[in-house]
């Protein structure tokens, strides 16, 4: 472990002298994040002492136990039990446990998600200026979730979230290709529209013409004006249908972005962390984890050559703090992502790539991911699996400001229920020197899965997965600052198109993880000025 200052126990763990030591699956219970009510505290004011609300906290099982707090076990917790704890302070107007109360509605728990009414706790957080409910908003208008879809409307919900000003170029760029897009859309409607009204005209035309004919009989007259009267109700339909498009389309603005070119620099390594220019990235660090010896499952190939051939590349060529897992069990990986919480400052970067099996389970409208540590068992029983939810929920508390998953394993995008991000811009965004000033100083949680929600192949990259082989071959060629996006946009084509030749079908994905404080920030790499 290459981590300096990891302590070998976790804090998680109870173990005063004379204590009855824990079982694995006690240390597990108390790793995961529950939803902790916590005592009120006695507060005194002039001669009068008084005991203030409880408050409601998201925390891991065994600190809710230190402090003195109520929770439901994680396995039993359904969305009932979670607004037991959040609803009294959203009620009272907190903004963080109105955005609790959204997140419980839109997840369901135990339940079918309720769009509506997780949109209405939104907006009451929104309003206060709740960055999270801002954002949570965005996703939700960008898939038309409880609301009609309105992809401008979440690019506006986001810039306010990551407080991007209206005039921002960044901002702009994004809405003007958004706007091109969909007036592009609302033109072919239009046009689709007008064919139909051309069509229709004929045909009542010609109805009329049979109407009136002196030669038709009055059976065939009488038909004809039924089929009249049906064609001039639906021709009014469709002009009614081509004067709302019109309408979208007349409220469309246009704006205008200057092009920007990113000054050449060369990155030096100075106060424990990286520079590059004049730009302090602070300091880098990975967690490597690569599952291929299953004790129950199949076996497979390629994953330990991709976690240490990746893992080398961080630490030698990036100057990544690298901690690599190999074939390790479900205690392992979830306390190797405890124990970053005492590692990471807010300065710092991570870095979590996951190489194995990966499965998931529909829970009515969604499916749930999950990562599979040596020691899972087979589909259905989850019992020894780590859920998506898991490491979302503590990358919502690591201090790191910024953080990246890259996940090849089947299902891996499921980690993230946010859509594709919509702020990747055009071109390289490396190069561009108003973007990455802007995303530097504010918070990260991106998430770039081999396979998006679907099953992806182990091989076919020369000893690699064809993922894990296009990663390396742009992190190996890559020599100056590089943006995630960018990496994704060098990745995806060459994925998919090796993964065609081997007769499947993969494509990767790139997000935002929902949920995990993600403030409009990127992930950066830079390698080491000594790298030949």
């Amino acid at each position: 472990m290459l981590f300096s200052g990891v302590s070998a126990c976790s804090n998680t763990q109870e173990n005063d002298v004379g204590a009855v030591p824990a079982s694995t699956e006690d240390v597990i219970a108390g790793l995961q994040i529950v939803d902790c009510l916590l005592p009120g505290q006695l507060r005194k004011l002039g001669n009068m002492s008084y005991m203030s609300p409880r408050r409601p906290v998201k925390t891991t099982a065994a600190d809710c136990r230190i402090r003195g707090g109520e929770y439901v076990a994680y396995d039993r917790a359904d969305y009932k039990t979670a607004l037991k704890v959040w609803l009294p302070s959203a009620e009272q107007g907190d903004a963080e446990a109105q955005l609790a109360v959204g997140e419980v509605f839109e997840k369901g728990l135990g339940t079918e998600p309720n769009y509506e009414v997780a949109i209405f706790w939104y907006q009451k957080a929104a309003d206060q200026g709740n960055k999270s409910a801002l954002f949570n908003l965005g996703t939700l208008y960008e898939q038309g979730l409880g609301v009609e879809k309105d992809r401008l409307q979440a690019i506006n919900y986001y810039r306010q979230a990551w407080g991007m000003p209206e005039d921002s170029l960044i901002y702009q760029e994004t809405a003007q290709r958004e706007q091109q897009e969909l007036r592009a859309e609302l033109a072919n409607q239009l046009k689709a529209k007008d064919q139909q009204l051309a069509l229709l005209d004929r045909q009542v035309a010609a109805l009329k013409k049979q109407v009136g004919s002196a030669n038709t009989s009055t059976a065939v007259a009488q038909n004809a004006g039924a089929e009249l009267a049906t064609l001039q109700q639906l021709l009014k339909s469709v002009h009614n249908d081509r004067a709302s498009v019109e309408r979208k389309l007349s409220t469309i603005p246009r704006l205008r972005t200057p092009a920007l070119s990113m000054p050449k620099a060369s990155p030096t390594a100075a106060g424990g962390g990286t520079k590059f220019d004049d730009m302090d990235f602070g300091r880098y660090y990975a967690l490597v984890i690569g599952n291929r010896d299953y004790a129950i499952l199949d076996d497979l190939e390629t994953p330990l050559n991709d976690a240490r051939e990746i893992g080398d590349i961080l630490e030698k060529q990036y100057g990544f703090q690298v901690q690599l897992l190999l074939d390790s069990d479900r205690l392992t990986v979830m306390q190797a992502i405890n124990e970053l919480h005492s590692v990471l400052t807010e300065k710092d970067n991570l870095l979590i790539y996951y190489a194995g099996h990966g499965s998931m389970v529909n829970v009515g409208e969604r499916d749930t991911g999950y990562w599979l540590p040596i020691n899972a068992d087979p589909p259905p029983n989850d019992a020894f699996w780590i859920s998506n939810e898991f490491v979302s929920n503590h990358l919502g508390r690591l201090q790191a400001k910024r953080v990246l998953v890259i996940a090849d394993s089947c299902y891996g995008g499921l980690l993230s229920s946010a859509p594709g991000q919509l702020f990747l811009g055009q071109g390289r965004e490396s190069d561009n020197p108003e973007y990455v000033k802007y995303k530097l100083p504010r918070r990260s949680r991106l998430l770039m899965s081999s396979g998006g929600d679907k099953p992806v192949i182990d091989e076919g990259g020369d000893g690699h997965s064809v993922f894990a082989r296009e990663l390396i071959n742009v992190l190996r060629a890559n020599k100056g600052l590089l943006s995630a996006p960018d990496l994704y946009a060098q990745i995806r084509e060459p994925v998919t198109q090796q993964a065609a030749l081997n007769n499947f079908i993969q494509e990767p994905v790139y997000k935002i993880i929902k949920g995990a404080g993600h403030e409009v920030g990127d992930f950066f790499f830079i390698p080491k000025v000594d790298v030949n």
